[in-house]
């Protein structure tokens, strides 16, 4: 709940793509106005979009009915996540969430700790206690969501191209 309206996680349907997808468009329009690019104009492109929906992988958090997130939780493994500078805390099945986004119009409303919430307790309901996730080195404001919700940081990753700060959760 949030200001007393009900918030869910659900799969993104594949007739919320386009939705989903300008989410994402608008969280990599944020990143920049923030002074950096981790996300390019062609990463995370519709078809990845597409792809995680069509694939299970593709989540939104809805408020009132209406999308305000759009995140990937992947179980299958990340395999960017085998070689890392430090060490994870476990070795064991986990989630990865990847391509994280809140609308503009519900950020600032504490959404990423919902959804991260809401995602540990997917991970649990499917018997996974174990959550990763990693960010690049100028994007401060989602080092500091992951670290409010519980992640430590584990050391460095090598992913879409370039080193990112790599951490995990323990559910």
């Amino acid at each position: 709940m949030q200001n007393g309206k009900e918030i869910i996680l659900a799969p993104a349907q594949p007739q919320e793509l386009e939705t989903c997808y300008a989410v994402i468009d608008s969280g990599r329009k944020f990143q920049k106005e923030q002074g950096f690019i981790q996300w390019t104009d062609d990463y995370p492109s519709r078809e990845l979009i597409l792809d995680d929906i069509e694939k299970g992988k593709g989540y939104v958090l809805k408020s009132e009915g209406r999308i305000a997130c759009y995140l990937c939780i992947d179980f299958d493994g990340e395999p960017a996540y085998l070689e890392i500078k430090g060490a994870w805390r476990r070795e064991e099945s986990y989630a990865t969430v990847h391509r994280m986004a809140i609308s503009e119009e519900f950020r600032g409303k504490g959404l990423a700790a919902q959804a991260f919430g809401l995602a540990g307790e997917l991970c649990l309901q499917k018997g996974v206690r174990y959550m990763r996730a990693d960010t690049d080195y100028p994007n401060k404001r989602m080092q500091h969501i992951l670290e409010k919700n519980g992640f430590v940081l584990c050391g460095e990753i090598f992913y879409q191209g370039g080193g990112r700060l790599a951490y995990d959760k323990l559910l």
